[in-house]
């Protein structure tokens, strides 16, 4: 379905699966990860190739989601960045993509994910607000609810690839994880970050704490993932709190 993840094994001896035409990573058992972005269309194809040059393909159906959507009798007001912004932004949206230009021997996607802190979802990814016929940005993760200092814990094993050193502009302390076969965590607006550049962490660790630094309205968790360039619902992966 949009914004949900997929696992499966290819077919026995396959030496390269393509996924939309796109080289998929294979692992040493024939495991894959692939993922639909939350506007992905309703068909993909997913094709491995077998040392004989044959190939098996397997057409997929990709189940549309009824997104919150919020339509707002106002006109879209975007704000106009200042040079200096643009300049800082830049730079800080270089680091975030070289963090997950990264590639990590990390086994994490292969777990079932925990909820990095529990409380009130005040954001649901994909909501999103339509002004006067105009969208304005869609929800790109899920927002819990929480305190200041209440600590979070690594969702799944994985090695750090940002742990920004001061505060972004946007996303505050930021703190991402590579899970491994190109899928990430990311984690915003953090009062502070326990761990470093290249620690490997254990699902369930301590990793930061909830803050609201960056632009955020008060504090909470701001959890967003990606599968390579394709955004997905933290929330498809975890499964219902409290379970």
């Amino acid at each position: 379905m949009q914004g949900g993840l997929v696992l499966g094994t290819a077919p026995e001896g396959a030496v390269r699966l393509e996924f939309g035409g796109v080289d998929v990573p294979l692992a040493a058992d024939g495991r894959f990860l692939i993922a639909f972005d939350r506007d992905a269309g309703p068909d993909a194809t997913l094709t491995a190739h077998l040392p004989d040059g044959t190939q098996v393909v397997e057409a997929l159906n990709v189940a549309p989601r009824a997104w919150r959507i919020e339509h707002v009798n106002a006109p879209l007001r975007p704000s106009v960045p200042s040079e200096a912004f643009l300049k800082m932004r830049a730079a800080e949206l270089e680091q975030i993509e070289a963090a997950r230009r990264l590639r990590t021997d990390s086994q994490g996607w292969r777990q079932r994910f925990i909820w990095p802190h529990e409380g009130r979802i005040s954001g649901r990814f994909g909501a999103q607000r339509i002004y006067r016929g105009e969208p304005g940005s869609y929800h790109s993760g899920v927002d819990v609810a929480g305190a200041t200092g209440q600590v979070i814990v690594a969702p799944a094993d994985g090695v750090v690839i940002l742990a920004s050193a001061c505060p972004f502009t946007l996303e505050g302390n930021l703190l991402m994880l590579d899970h491994g076969m190109g899928l990430s965590s990311a984690f915003l607006h953090l009062s502070r970050i326990d761990v470093r550049n290249g620690d490997h962490v254990r699902q369930g660790q301590a990793i930061g704490a909830i803050g609201s630094t960056g632009r955020a309205t008060g504090p909470h968790l701001h959890w967003g993932m990606k599968w390579n360039a394709a955004r997905i619902d933290p929330m498809l992966l975890a499964g219902p709190m409290g379970e």
